[in-house]
């Protein structure tokens, strides 16, 4: 059966790269990419007609198995969906030994209409109800990592990396917001800086952070929650690329240091009617009724949303008191120990900071998840409880404040039994992605950790 999947995408002009060869990908529910290596003489063919992969790749679990209780398998013959371009053109491959270029696809069901389980599908679902509202997200996120030494993922043990431009002293030391550090990693920075103009990814602030080796680079806001989460998701790949390039490696694995801070994923988002006003801004510092309903409506499905901002085992050791990742469905103005951070700035600027994910996430289902949260509130005119002013870890326990899941198993169950995520992110997605995280689960637990055997053997 044909169908027109073309979008927004009207033609493609072969360049003079288009001899390069090119990777072709989706991304997954665990925000991996999956896809294909083809020769540059394919490249116009793929934006017409896009690329064949099974739809149960998107419900892979962590280590790219099948997930047969998911229903994409068996059920369906394990049927093709159709990958196609979401921007116009591929973009260069800057830190490929050899010329190639890279197209990012979302996936579509043969007769031509989204597939439901696509996480980018998802988030657009979501964008489109804010539309019919007259409301359009505005987003920016905020990625950390770390920067490893280069034979950390041969030993799959991280190690700081030592200073390049002649420093010669390895990271183990915090040093937050240190001029000294990213001075000697002025090479790495200053790639990562030309890879991501290259790209069109808009990489802003880069900062050291709270651990050794540990960066924060921030994307600026854009009116487009799908290409802010392009962004972010490109952006990953990206610093692992230049990472290898320079003989580092770089993780965004939620907790990679026991006893360091861990990597978040926060992320920042106002909403603007049709004649581009901030619906958030209502001339005072306290913001409008809408950001108060859409507050309430993050932190009603904030412990549903748990698996999506934690998807993984180490995901959970993010979350301690006093370790600056929330463990209570909580907000405040100007307060970085509450889960919904309102940041001073001026009226017109009025926005909410979600502060619960880990950079291990996929980040069109943390935006997604968000989304999804503020609508819930905004269409039912839920109420928040008082804002918190000081420490959130102590005032949120005395209020009795919801919870977070800190556990993985209980969080997948929080979701599974979540029937406003059902809704507003579709029953297929909650039950592929479950699925996989309830198959990754069995396999770790069926695996005996060297902690076991030096107590027990």
């Amino acid at each position: 059966m044909s169908a027109n999947f073309n979008g927004d995408i009207k033609s493609f002009v072969p360049t003079s790269a288009e001899h390069n060869e090119f990777d072709l990908f989706i991304t997954d529910l665990n925000g991996n990419l999956r896809g294909k290596r083809m020769p540059g003489s394919a490249q116009k063919k793929v934006f017409k007609e896009g690329v064949k992969l099974p739809r149960s790749v998107i419900g892979f679990d962590h280590w790219g198995d099948d997930v047969l209780e998911n229903g994409l398998v068996f059920e369906t013959g394990d049927s093709d969906g159709i990958c196609m371009p979401v921007h116009p053109e591929p973009v260069n491959v800057p830190w490929a030994e050899a010329p190639r270029n890279q197209i990012l696809a979302m996936m579509f069901d043969p007769d031509g209409k989204p597939f439901d389980a696509d996480p980018r599908q998802i988030l657009l679902n979501i964008v489109a109800r804010f539309k019919e509202l007259g409301l359009t997200p505005v987003m920016a996120t905020e990625l950390e990592f770390y920067l490893l030494d280069g034979k950390s993922e041969k030993r799959q043990v991280p190690e700081p990396p030592v200073l390049a431009e002649g420093h010669g002293r390895r990271l183990y030391d915090t040093d937050c917001y240190s001029i000294e550090e990213m001075d000697g990693l002025a090479s790495f920075f200053g790639e990562v800086r030309s890879a991501c103009i290259e790209q069109g990814i808009p990489a802003d602030t880069i900062i050291s952070e709270l651990g050794p080796g540990q960066f924060e680079i921030n994307l600026m806001h854009v009116a487009d929650p799908a290409l802010a989460g392009d962004h972010a998701n490109l952006f990953k790949r990206l610093v692992k690329g230049v990472a290898r390039k320079h003989d580092f490696g770089a993780t965004f694995m939620a907790k990679p240091y026991a006893d360091k801070s861990g990597n978040g994923f926060h992320v920042h988002f106002s909403l603007i009617d049709e004649n581009g006003n901030n619906v958030f801004d209502d001339g005072t510092d306290a913001g409008s009724d809408l950001l108060r309903h859409a507050i309430a409506g993050l932190m009603e499905t904030m412990a549903d949303s748990m698996l999506i901002f934690a998807p993984h085992l180490n995901s959970y050791r993010r979350f301690a008191a006093g370790a600056h990742a929330p463990t209570f469905a909580s907000w405040g103005y100007e307060n970085r120990t509450v889960a919904l951070r309102v940041p001073e700035s001026e009226p017109v600027a009025r926005r909410i900071e979600h502060r619960v994910s880990g950079a291990d996430a996929n980040p069109y289902l943390v935006l997604a998840s968000v989304l999804a949260g503020a609508l819930y509130g905004i269409e039912n005119k839920l109420q928040p409880p008082s804002p918190i002013e000081g420490d959130a870890y102590a005032e949120a326990e005395e209020r009795d404040l919801p919870r977070l899941p800190t556990r993985w198993d209980d969080a997948t169950e929080a979701l599974k039994e979540s029937e406003v995520l059902k809704e507003y992110m579709g029953e297929s997605f909650v039950r592929v992605f479950s699925a996989a995280k309830e198959q990754e689960q069995r396999k770790i637990q069926s695996r005996i950790s060297d902690v076991e055997y030096e107590a027990y053997l």
